[in-house]
């Protein structure tokens, strides 16, 4: 069932955020203080092209846009902004679920999906979302740790 799938795929979650080898990705995940999985629940699979923007909340509540980026065949993005931008404070991901279900050729509820968290609160830290998407639902979890050496 639907249900059974879902769950499968959200216990797995955390395994699947352990990325693969970064040489495979390109990326840099020793220096990269925010990265982002996401996957397709309908599919079990990694969702690809999905583009995001992460902003930083300021002192007036406005927020503004630090970065952004589009997921790669793994459903990966890695260096989305860099050790010295990434400050204390308080930060939204949103993702454009829309555009991703559109050119699946699927109709979704939700425009985007979007993730509020605080960022070094208890020290500097690495975080990595993960987002399991479904066209009427979404779910996120964080794994978050000290940052790397």
């Amino acid at each position: 069932s639907c249900n059974a799938l879902f769950c499968a795929l959200f216990l797995r979650l955390p395994s699947v955020c352990r990325f693969q080898d970064n040489k495979q990705q390109g990326g840099s995940d020793t220096k990269c203080p925010l990265a982002v999985k996401v996957l397709d629940a309908v599919r079990g699979a990694p969702a690809t092209a999905v583009q995001l923007k992460v902003s930083r909340k300021t002192e007036d509540g406005s927020w503004t846009e630090v970065a952004a980026g589009v997921t790669d065949t793994a459903g990966e993005v890695h260096n989305l902004i860099e050790e010295k931008d990434f400050t204390s404070g308080v930060y939204k991901a949103t993702f454009d679920t829309q555009a991703y279900w559109t050119a699946a050729g699927r109709t979704s509820f939700h425009e985007a999906a979007e993730v509020t968290f605080k960022a070094h609160e208890q020290g500097h830290q690495h975080y990595t979302l993960a987002l399991l998407l479904s066209p009427f639902s979404y779910t996120t979890t964080a794994v978050v740790n000290g940052a790397h050496e």
